[in-house]
């Protein structure tokens, strides 16, 4: 009895130990999407429900003076072309660095993840001036290489980490009966990765899809701002008027997608990663 007094205590300390984490992580989307359904002129009411309901700040998103259905257009663009070169480029790196043996690849791995850590800012000017000469400013080009760069370490990173794990008989199985390395790694090793693949894309594609810094600074045509840098460029009614509602309902169309995502590759997102953990 005392035992099981001992179990039931513990669970419940995890349940609501879980509780209290989706709690925190959720609350700030909870205030956003009642922010949203408040009217402007209840925009600094404390109720945890709107009252009354108002769809207005959606319709306000929506004004074609805003553009933002252009910008997340962009979004889109940028996002899903940076995912599928982080994926082409990623994939065949990391089963080089997985399976090949050769000086200095330890090295190589550590300044592949050490370009990650770089602080986005310190780069923004010296590529600014870069892409200022070239002619890339306000350009696809000059928000997706940007990105690019500080999504493909990870990428790298990941499915280096993924690769290594898997054992190398499936590569000579399909090499004995005739297969080469290359069509090998299509054939056999890709489609066993594929759950980490996924992940991978899915990480990288939420990165892309989050960025400011990069949309914010090579892009100042409001034909080619991402979603994240129109939001931050509404304008209120009058100069000093802050258009919170809208504001908060852009953030939510934002959103969506990306939990939609989470939602419908769940299962595969906790696959990928447990597979990546396995020795």
């Amino acid at each position: 009895m005392i035992i099981l007094q001992r179990i039931t205590r513990s669970r419940l300390g995890v349940y609501l130990g879980v509780v209290a984490v989706i709690a925190y992580c959720l609350a700030p989307f909870y205030w956003m999407v009642v922010s949203s359904l408040r009217r402007t002129a209840d925009i600094f009411s404390m109720s945890p429900i709107p009252s009354p309901l108002s769809f207005e700040n959606y319709g306000a998103v929506f004004d074609p003076k805003l553009g933002f259905g252009r910008a997340l257009l962009n979004s889109t663009i940028v996002a899903g072309t940076t995912t599928i070169l982080a994926l082409v480029i990623g994939t065949t790196t990391a089963y080089a660095l997985a399976r090949l043996q050769f000086r200095f690849k330890q090295l190589l791995l550590t300044a592949i993840i050490a370009t990650a850590m770089f602080p986005t800012v310190t780069l923004a000017v010296p590529l600014l001036k870069l892409f200022t000469v070239i002619g890339w400013i306000n350009t696809y080009e000059g928000l997706i290489l940007p990105t690019l760069s500080f999504a493909l370490p990870l990428a790298v990173w990941n499915l280096t980490s993924f690769f290594q794990q898997m054992p190398r008989d499936l590569e000579n199985a399909a090499m004995i009966d005739g297969c080469t390395r290359g069509r090998a790694f299509r054939l056999v090793i890709l489609p066993i990765a594929a759950p980490g693949v996924l992940t991978t894309a899915i990480l990288t594609f939420f990165g892309a899809w989050n960025e400011f810094l990069v949309a914010v600074t090579f892009a100042n045509r409001p034909d080619m701002q991402t979603a994240t840098a129109a939001t931050s460029k509404f304008t209120g009614a009058t100069q000093f008027d802050t258009p919170f509602g809208t504001q908060m309902a852009a953030g939510v169309i934002v959103t969506i997608p990306l939990i939609v995502l989470v939602l419908f590759f769940q299962r595969r997102i906790v696959a990928g990663l447990a597979a990546g953990a396995e020795k």
